[in-house]
């Protein structure tokens, strides 16, 4: 691993455009089959509940194994660990899975029924005393139970119908007993080697915030039976390396240094492939990118107030100069390829003039400066700068234009990612919150506006009681209803009253947009777009750039 991690510091340093140029098919001995993979960040934690993050999800998705398998494609379940799909009682309280008998971890215990009544039952928990959370994604949860050896059992306080998609998620990734001692410090950053899985790949070195060197494991067999390939993974590893300047990740793909950049701008995208890069753009069939407005702030508590942004944003005009084709115009606050998706167009027309009839009749009139006062007072609201979010800086500054024109100032949030999470959660420092949430299940849109969970409005009073009791009631609705149709029929009705009660402002469809050399093939991130490396090989002669995965 010498030259990897020569790769890696300088890379780290932003050096890889003066490094000389090397093809990857001539890779140094020992390595032609690792494969280099670039982030612009690196993970935090390795604990499967917080793995949402993208770097975190992007290591614990190669470490561990599920229960069920999410078909990145259709999102339809198929068994992986549980040996078929499970029984379930009619109202979605009680899950009843068998489970494989000859699996077992990196560290060569097994994967037994104790252990994963013990895996849900902290991550259906969560454990204070070690800083451990719950999953968001897993509703109402009671008690797991071990029937036999192969058999286990899980009790729902409420209906949980989301619990099966929950399980296929990294964030209910199985490891291993001693990892499930661990504390919160325990699966940070420094300690990856720790976290032991029985997945197809397993942490092998750590640099802190700079590198991170997986390699595959030998005895292997156990993947999905809904994947084509089986056995040990096609690749010997992965290395993961950081660099947070775009500019080094795309100099580093293009001359050979590395094999997979995660993040790549618009603007770069027709560059890379006109060099022979290959651009694989997915959707994460989610909660799209937008604003989510705090409307019990004052400046917002006027519905006029919110609708006047809404149709004073020209979200065609930020997607014709910011983006790509990889980027879709949002029709709703969930995505088109989310379930339960209910067109909300409509709502979201860019009319300025319209903004500024509202902003008239809720008596804001301009000042000296052309924003607009009432009663002593400047509409003025800040918003954060979402860094996980593709070109959220450049969103910010074209909405602070564009917003500017109808007499509304938007200040920017300043900071690093500590400083932007502590402040989304103050509404006295933001009031427009620009995020999105991945999750290909029902429930993510209350995972991201339910008081139990993100908050993404800052739904609460003092006391913890939703301001607007109707919209947690609705939120509540798509956890607790136990049918599908029901299910869809309870996210369209939140669709509905967001829409109406002019909460939100949906942006686009967020993908992740990798850019991948010609000689990887098999790379398909999974449901919610983070990197799934067990069916990629590297070639030993490049192929030619092939078409975005989500044209074929």
């Amino acid at each position: 691993m010498k030259t990897l991690r020569a790769l890696a510091a300088t890379v780290a340093a932003g050096l890889a455009a003066s490094l000389g140029a090397c093809s990857a098919t001539d890779r140094p001995a020992g390595e032609e089959n690792i494969l280099t993979y670039l982030e612009p960040q690196f993970f935090r934690t390795l604990y499967p509940p917080a793995a949402g993050f993208y770097p975190n999800g992007g290591v614990v998705n190669q470490l561990t194994d599920r229960l069920l398998y999410q078909d990145p494609e259709t999102l339809e379940l198929s068994p992986w660990i549980a040996t078929d799909m499970p029984e379930v009682n009619e109202d979605a309280t009680e899950y009843t899975f068998d489970i494989r008998t000859d699996v077992t971890y990196s560290d060569g215990s097994p994967l037994t029924a104790e252990n994963v009544v013990a895996n849900f039952d902290l991550f259906g928990r969560g454990d204070k005393s070690r800083t451990l959370t719950s999953s968001e994604q897993i509703a109402n949860y009671d008690r797991g139970e071990v029937v036999d050896e192969d058999t286990v059992k899980f009790y729902f306080t409420k209906p949980s119908p989301g619990f099966l998609q929950a399980t296929s998620a990294y964030n209910a990734g199985l490891v291993s007993d001693s990892t499930l001692e661990l504390d919160n410090e325990g699966f940070g950053p420094g300690n990856a080697v720790n976290v032991i899985g029985s997945g197809p790949f397993v942490v092998e070195s750590e640099s802190i915030g700079t590198d991170l060197i997986l390699k595959a494991r030998e005895d292997y067999d156990w993947a999905p039976p809904a994947v084509k390939h089986q056995g040990r993974a096609a690749i010997d590893g992965i290395h993961y390396i950081l660099a947070a300047e775009e500019s080094v990740r795309t100099g580093a793909i293009v001359s050979g240094q590395a094999d997979i950049a995660r993040q790549i701008s618009a603007p770069q995208e027709s560059l890379l492939e006109e060099q022979g890069i290959n651009i694989v753009s997915r959707g994460t069939n989610s909660m799209n990118n937008q604003f989510a407005f705090r409307f019990d702030h004052p400046l917002l508590q006027d519905k006029r107030v919110r609708e006047a942004i809404i149709h004073g944003v020209d979200r065609e005009e930020i997607l014709r100069v910011l983006f790509s084709d990889s980027y879709p115009l949002a029709t709703s606050t969930v995505a088109q390829t989310g379930l339960a998706y209910k067109d909300q167009s409509a709502a979201y027309t860019f009319d300025p003039e319209e903004s500024r009839r509202l902003l008239d009749e809720a008596g804001w009139e301009p000042g000296p400066d052309g924003i607009r006062v009432k009663d002593g007072k400047r509409l003025s609201l800040r918003t954060n700068t979402a860094l996980p979010q593709p070109r959220s800086k450049e969103v910010m500054t074209t909405v602070q234009d564009q917003l500017r024109g109808i007499g509304i100032d938007i200040q920017v949030n300043a900071g690093d990612q500590a400083t932007q999470n502590a402040d989304s959660k103050d509404i006295t420092k933001v009031q427009m919150y620009h995020s999105m949430v991945g999750r290909a299940d029902y429930d993510v849109i209350t995972s991201f506006y339910g008081i139990n969970n993100r908050d993404a409005f800052l739904n609460q009073d003092e006391e913890g009681n939703p301001i607007d009791a109707h919209l947690q009631q609705l939120l509540d609705a798509v956890l607790d209803t136990p049918d599908t149709q029901g299910r869809v029929k309870a996210t369209e009705k939140v669709q509905d009253y967001i829409t109406e009660q002019a909460y939100a402002l949906p942006l686009f469809e967020e993908p992740v947009v990798y850019a991948v050399r010609p000689e990887v093939s098999g790379f398909s991130p999974e449901a919610v777009a983070r990197p799934w490396f067990y069916e990629v090989s590297i070639d030993a002669e490049p192929q030619g750039a092939a078409k975005n995965e989500e044209e074929e």
